[in-house]
């Protein structure tokens, strides 16, 4: 038993589960609407849209998060803006900005003589080395997030389903969507320590898919998918301790985990209404 409870007995152990955790959840809630609207793709592209911000930021000095989130976020409005052109598709924009964030950000980095070594973290996670003020910063744009989606949720809901609608009530789609990209590419922002702009499309998209499997509502998609996200951040750093292995790996492997058992489980108990409803 002493064993078993060895990791809860050092504090940078605690920070990691409590970063695992909270990330795990924010990233399955606004998870979910990119699983429903097939926008994976847009999450991959946001978490390499980091990159410059961290690259510029790490040049002069600043704050490495904050970069990442401004870079982040840039890259969010600009699909935003250029999708919402009638001769360019959502998948374009999202190519285009991709390749470019991902293009400047190799530029910058490829300038830094010590970028390998200090920042891998960007790329794979360090949820181990996570700070007090790592813990504060993600609880607070979580928090921002988790809200945003809460007050707006209504909003969202309809875009996401029914743009047309939406159109029809005279709401103003493209700030909505906007809004939505920047929520996303906040929460890429916060994962970055836990488990990497490389792997953070998993988190984003396989708890969601996972609980899509056996949900129906929304909102109840949300919430399983909070669930199995912070049981995937919990498990996964737990097992990642005794088994030696990178932590932001062992995350997404668990979150993967659940994702087949649900699959196969779903093969041999087919579920009737199987699509979602708003």
């Amino acid at each position: 038993m002493a064993v078993l409870l060895e990791p809860f007995q050092y504090d940078f152990m605690l920070r990691s589960f409590a970063a695992a955790i909270m990330v795990g959840i924010v990233c399955s809630v606004i998870g979910t609407y990119m699983v429903v609207r097939s926008m994976a793709f847009l999450g991959d592209a946001l978490a390499h849209a980091v990159l410059p911000g961290v690259a510029v930021a790490y040049i002069f000095g600043g704050n490495i998060t904050l970069g990442a989130m401004i870079a982040s976020i840039v890259v969010a409005i600009g699909i935003s803006v250029l999708s919402d052109q009638e001769e360019i598709k959502e998948d374009t924009a999202i190519g285009i900005f991709f390749t470019a964030a991902l293009a400047l950000g190799i530029a910058l980095i490829s300038t830094i003589r010590t970028y390998a070594v200090d920042l891998t973290h960007v790329l794979f996670g360090n949820v181990l080395g996570v700070t007090t003020d790592d813990i504060r910063f993600i609880l607070i744009t979580g928090a921002i997030v988790l809200l945003a989606v809460t007050v707006f949720y209504r909003f969202f809901q309809v875009v996401t389903f029914d743009p047309v609608m939406a159109k029809t009530l005279r709401w103003n789609v493209k700030l909505i969507r906007t809004g939505l990209l920047v929520l996303i590419a906040c929460t890429i922002t916060i994962s970055i320590n836990t488990v990497g702009s490389g792997l953070v499309t998993a988190m984003l998209i396989t708890p969601a898919a996972t609980a899509l499997m056996f949900t129906k509502k929304l909102y109840t998609t949300m919430l399983a998918a909070a669930g199995i996200g912070a049981l995937s951040g919990f498990l996964g750093l737990y097992l990642s301790y005794f088994l030696n292995i990178s932590s932001g790996a062992a995350i997404v492997l668990v979150a993967t985990l659940f994702f087949i058992i649900v699959y196969f489980y779903r093969k041999l108990f087919p579920y009737r209404n199987k699509k979602i409803e708003a």
